[in-house]
């Protein structure tokens, strides 16, 4: 257990210091933009990732004592030190640190496709397969027919009729089917952790992208008419999936292809190749309407599976991206909306205990009719709790294409994610741990040596 282990090596004295160099940070931010408000409003972009940095990688060495994943201490110092707790890094500043968490998810693709391999995706098909149902199916329908009565207490949909609010539902549904692959690679590259729930975790989590993107297109047809009330369903929606879909799976091989034949003629500088795909390609590929996460992780599928240059690429990632990582999740602890989420955290409770008892019952059923072994059924539903940057990105996409319910639903939606965010690490790491499945050894030895990516 990286964690357990990791604290059983420090003593008292060495978490006192760090507790105090935690305080210490807090209070001179914090003392320095009250004697200087201009400078809460000039902090910067250089000095926020420094603060998000800095706060984040200690306040996950003290969570580390309770058994907490460090990604948890990363969220929890970006929610005390951002703009609605303590003020010390403002909207401004967060929002100037858009190109890290770009770079950060282009990274997290990247490693995703290459931890990816056939082996691995074969060994787990049958789990995948109806897993990958039942979690539709069950998830899908429990959470419209939630939102559907939930609904009416949403201030943005209580006067809605019937058919509109279908299609609010309907739309809920889907979303409540996404996972968060930046989770589950984090408190994968922290704990090290090997066997069939962490296989399951990492093969089911990275390719349901895919599958999510074609069901929110087919839903939002579905919705379209029903929240409108004209129009009908459109082919356009379809050209536009299949353009995406073979448009990402396209680049993705074309990207992996290059990065394999650099990585074997020169295999130098790659943090600037990695820089250069995080920044500019997403840029571009945004531009071109081709998924970004998906063909990041094709790319390094292609790399991983197709040619020897897989370990190579993973190395350069965990190595470039150990700090972008720490920032990325601050920084999405201090995005969080504190004060939305206090005036719709009761609705979005209880839609986040039905979606995780139904996570909880689809895997168990699939798990069932997969025969998997007793640790996986036990086990597996963990890490499918979490959700992220996929989430709300198609809480943003939605909202636009249904501006009458738009903000009441992305207002809703932070409020969830932000929930299932903070609570779906720690039960994916403590599931880990309980299957047996972290490794004391390798962690220690990865947080001596690479020490940037073993903080994820």
């Amino acid at each position: 257990m990286s964690g357990h282990g990791a604290s059983g090596s420090k003593g008292l004295g060495t978490r006192a210091v760090q507790a105090l160099a935690l305080g210490v940070t807090f209070g001179m931010l914090y003392v320095a933009t009250r004697l200087t408000p201009e400078l809460e409003g000039e902090l910067g972009a250089v000095a926020g990732v420094g603060f998000l940095l800095l706060a984040g990688t200690l306040m996950s060495e003290l969570l580390e004592t309770i058994g907490l994943p460090h990604l948890s201490g990363y969220l929890l110092a970006g929610i005390i030190g951002g703009p609605d707790v303590f003020k010390l890094v403002d909207h401004h500043t967060v929002n100037q640190l858009s190109p890290v968490n770009t770079l950060a998810l282009a990274l997290i693709a990247l490693a995703g496709g290459v931890e990816l391999k056939l082996s691995t995706l074969r060994q787990v098909a049958k789990s995948l397969t109806y897993a990958m149902v039942v979690q539709s199916l069950i998830v899908g329908v429990v959470m419209t027919l939630a939102m559907f009565v939930l609904g009416r207490f949403v201030p943005s949909f209580s006067n809605l009729a019937t058919g509109p609010m279908l299609g609010v539902a309907l739309l809920w549904g889907v979303l409540s089917i996404t996972r968060s692959p930046s989770a589950c690679m984090g408190i994968l590259s922290q704990t090290r952790a090997k066997g069939p729930v962490a296989t399951f975790a990492l093969a089911f989590i990275m390719s349901s992208d895919i599958v999510v993107v074609v069901l929110v297109a087919a839903v939002m047809m579905l919705a379209r008419p029903l929240i409108n009330g004209s129009g009908g369903f459109s082919l356009h929606d379809v050209q536009d999936l299949g353009h995406e879909l073979l448009g990402s799976i396209a680049f993705g091989t074309t990207l992996g292809l290059a990065l394999a034949a650099y990585l074997k003629l020169v295999g130098r500088g790659l943090l600037l190749v990695l820089l250069a795909i995080g920044f500019v390609l997403s840029d571009f590929l945004r531009y071109v309407k081709v998924d970004a996460t998906l063909a990041f992780m094709v790319a390094g599928f292609v790399v991983q599976n197709l040619t020897a240059q897989g370990p190579k690429l993973l190395h350069a990632i965990e190595q470039t991206g150990g700090i972008v990582f720490v920032v990325f999740f601050a920084n999405a602890g201090a995005h969080l909306n504190v004060p939305l989420l206090q005036k719709f955290w009761q609705i979005a409770l209880t839609l986040c205990v039905l979606r995780g008892l139904a996570t909880y019952a689809a895997a168990r059923l699939s798990s069932h009719l997969a025969d998997d072994d007793a640790i996986t059924r036990r086990w597996s539903w963990s890490s499918l709790v979490s959700q992220a940057g996929l989430a709300l990105g198609l809480s943003i996409t939605i909202g636009n294409a249904f501006p009458a319910v738009g903000e009441g639903f992305r207002a809703l939606a932070i409020a969830a994610v932000a929930i299932n965010e903070m609570i779906g690490p720690v039960l994916f790491k403590l599931a880990l741990d309980r299957a047996g499945e972290t490794r004391r050894e390798e962690a220690e030895i990865s947080r001596t040596s690479l020490l940037p990516p073993a903080e994820i």
